[in-house]
This record gives C-alpha cells, sequence and structure tokens, in this order.
C-alpha cells in the first residue's frame, strides 16, 4: 500500500461501488471497535473508501473484500490515532492490541474459507449444483425438487447430508491444520 497508484479505469467504478457498499456496514463495525465516536468512525470510513479506490486495481477478486478492506481500515485507524492529539478513547498500545486481535481473527476466517472451498470441490457435481441453487441462488426446497426432478423431502435430505459432509470435512481440515 506504498505509493500512489491510480485509481482503475470507469469501468471498475460500478463494480467497486458495488462492493464497497455492500461491505460498508461491516467495514464502520470494525472501524467502531477501536473509535467509539460514530462521527469519527465515518470519517475514517471515507478515508477508507478514498484509499480503496486508490488501489482498487490491486485487489484480487479471489479474496473476500471485506478481508481487504478492513485492512484498509486497520491503517486508517492507525493514522487517525496518532493524529488524534487529544486522548483517545482507547490508548495506542490497546487499539494495536485489538488490531492484532482482529488481524488473527482475519486470518483464522481466511483459513476456514479455504477449508470450505476445498471441502466444497469434494462434493459430487450434483451435490454442489444443489447447494449452489439453495445457497447462491436462493431457490427454495420445492424449486431444486422440481429442478433435480426429486421430492421436497429428498432435496431436504439431500441438503442435510451435503451440511453435515462440509461440517465434517472442515472440522477435519481444521484439525490437521492445528497438528
Amino acid at each position: 500500500m506504498n505509493g500512489t497508484p491510480m485509481p482503475p479505469a470507469n469501468d471498475d467504478h460500478e463494480r467497486f461501488m458495488r462492493l464497497f457498499l455492500e461491505h460498508e456496514p461491516a467495514i464502520l463495525r470494525s472501524v467502531l471497535v477501536f473509535v467509539p465516536h460514530r462521527a469519527d468512525a465515518r470519517d475514517i470510513v471515507q478515508e477508507t473508501a478514498v484509499a480503496l479506490w486508490r488501489h482498487f486495481a490491486e485487489y484480487d477478486p479471489a479474496r473476500p473484500f471485506v478481508n481487504w478492506a478492513c485492512g484498509f481500515a486497520r491503517i486508517e485507524v492507525r493514522r487517525f490515532l496518532r493524529r488524534r492529539q487529544r486522548r483517545a478513547a482507547l490508548s495506542e498500545t490497546a487499539a494495536a492490541a485489538l488490531i492484532e486481535s482482529e488481524e488473527a481473527q482475519s486470518a483464522w476466517h481466511e483459513e476456514r474459507e479455504r477449508h470450505l472451498a476445498d471441502c466444497r470441490a469434494r462434493l459430487a457435481p450434483e451435490q454442489r449444483r444443489i447447494l449452489d441453487g439453495y445457497y447462491v441462488d436462493e431457490l427454495d426446497v420445492n424449486a431444486l425438487a422440481q429442478r433435480h426432478d426429486r421430492s421436497p423431502e429428498a432435496i431436504y435430505k439431500m441438503l442435510q447430508r451435503i451440511r453435515h459432509a462440509l461440517l465434517d470435512c472442515m472440522e477435519r481440515k481444521t484439525a490437521e491444520a492445528r497438528l
């Protein structure tokens, strides 16, 4: 995040705005952990938005936008606390400890997302289609039953088995990662 990269082309503007607006509440919540005054937090989120836009060309869509954006927000929080002359609600040392904790938690979430993607890839193609139909396309069980020529009860049972398989796989991968 050094230097001043050029902002992305205008065709990325809509994509950036859609991503930023979708995740702005989560970014604000992460800032409010360190800066309890909402007005200050909103200012930091605005500065974060400017920095995100400047660096949007560097964003890797394979990574969750919210994690990337919260990383920028943490940098802006640090800048805010350094610039601030009066005593902050949190000391800079306490804020740094919270930021480190947030970064560790973010790494944990990224690891869980990788495990989930790996476990999802191990599902049979039909299981992935049913899972995607339910969670991505937001189809109800009756629509999935019609699409896959099965009864709604069979779809419920398949979803239950898929969830258990994913949970077992994720727990196994988490245990392996700890070794």
